[in-house]
């Protein structure tokens, strides 16, 4: 088999070409039929995450490389270990890759994405930046029916982070604003879904004028630039005191600094992206405009059922794909870096 490896920190993907891995126990090997590229993958490259003000927080224990990158999977089942049960030969399914180790209370609560001791495809497992990756159990292979392979795949991390995100602001009555910061491929899947799940059309703050259009076609009500002068001014004024909820699809401080001072007295915030960087919270400011402050880190394996059963109805418009070969995974980690990615890029073996 094939695959784009981390072999060292800051440094290009390394292509690997090893023996095809026999599946054990209740292990099912897939041959990848498409695998999104994240902005995640570029924290796995470099290492680290920017924490602000020269601080980092180092990744060298989780990763571990060599690691094959790549967490948005689809594929066929090709092998099973002998206790797998539930999936045959030829099945087309989409990895969850969030797992966790399957012991500690977070787990037996269905929350193996917050798990301490993390085994999650193209994290601390090899993922599916490869001609076939290997998954732990069956239990983590979803059917995805008639959605095609590329979009289908970045449900299991543009799609799902924005969606549970959402739940957490919850329904919102028709006339209360709900702001989405960042258009990237993330935000456009949080733009995507809002109608759904949060049941109304968001105002989107995009400083990148080239994705206007497509956080409009993706659902937007108005699109503003954040870095415009006046801009939160005239969104206090345009949503009479501010948004009933935040969602920060970046999390850079300009991002965090945007959304927070975009929120009406007793708003939500939740925060989502891992840009990086480091602002200051006024604590007195959080009493005095009673607002609630949560960060999202992805999402469960029930979450992706529950926004599965949703896609497989039609009812979310289609990401943005555009489908590379996966022997250019490092240029196109590359570009993500360069901000010049619209949407999201499948890498096709």
């Amino acid at each position: 088999m094939r695959s784009y490896q981390v072999q060292e920190f800051g440094k290009p993907l390394v292509e690997a070409i090893r023996e095809q891995p026999v599946p054990v126990g209740p292990e099912v090997l897939l041959r990848v039929s498409g695998c999104g590229a994240c902005h995640s993958d570029l924290h796995m490259r470099d290492g680290h995450f920017d924490l602000g003000k020269g601080n980092r927080l180092d990744l060298a224990r989780t990763v571990q490389p060599p690691r094959t990158l790549g967490h948005e999977i689809t594929g066929t089942v090709v092998a099973c270990g002998p206790q797998a049960q539930g999936v045959a030969i030829g099945a087309h399914r989409l990895v969850y890759p969030w797992i966790g180790c399957g012991a500690c209370a977070l787990c037996a609560a269905g929350q193996e994405h917050l798990c301490t001791a993390p085994q999650a495809l193209g994290v601390a497992r090899d993922g599916g930046f490869a001609t076939h990756v290997l998954v732990p159990h069956p239990r983590y292979l979803l059917d995805f029916g008639d959605i095609p392979p590329t979009q289908a795949c970045t449900l299991a991390c543009a799609g799902l982070t924005a969606y549970s995100a959402l739940k957490k602001v919850g329904r919102l009555a028709q006339g209360e604003p709900l702001l989405v910061v960042g258009a990237g491929g993330v935000g456009l899947s949080g733009v995507r879904l809002a109608a759904q799940v949060c049941g109304v059309a968001p105002i989107v703050a995009e400083p990148d004028q080239a994705k206007w259009e497509l956080a409009r076609a993706a659902g937007a009500r108005e699109v503003i630039d954040p870095r415009a002068e006046g801009a939160q001014k005239a969104l206090l004024k345009a949503t009479s005191g501010g948004a009933a909820a935040v969602v920060d699809f970046v999390g850079s401080a300009s991002s965090f600094d945007f959304g927070m001072g975009s929120l009406r007295k007793g708003g939500r915030m939740v925060c989502v992206g891992l840009l990086g960087g480091a602002t200051t919270i006024v604590p007195a400011m959080l009493s005095l405009k009673a607002i609630t402050l949560m960060g999202s880190y992805v999402g469960s394996l029930e979450e992706l059922r529950e926004l599965l059963a949703i896609a497989k109805q039609g009812a979310i418009p289609p990401m943005p794909v555009t489908t590379r070969d996966l022997r250019q995974a490092s240029e196109v980690l590359d570009e993500l870096a360069a901000g010049r990615v619209r949407g999201r890029t499948v890498l096709l073996p």
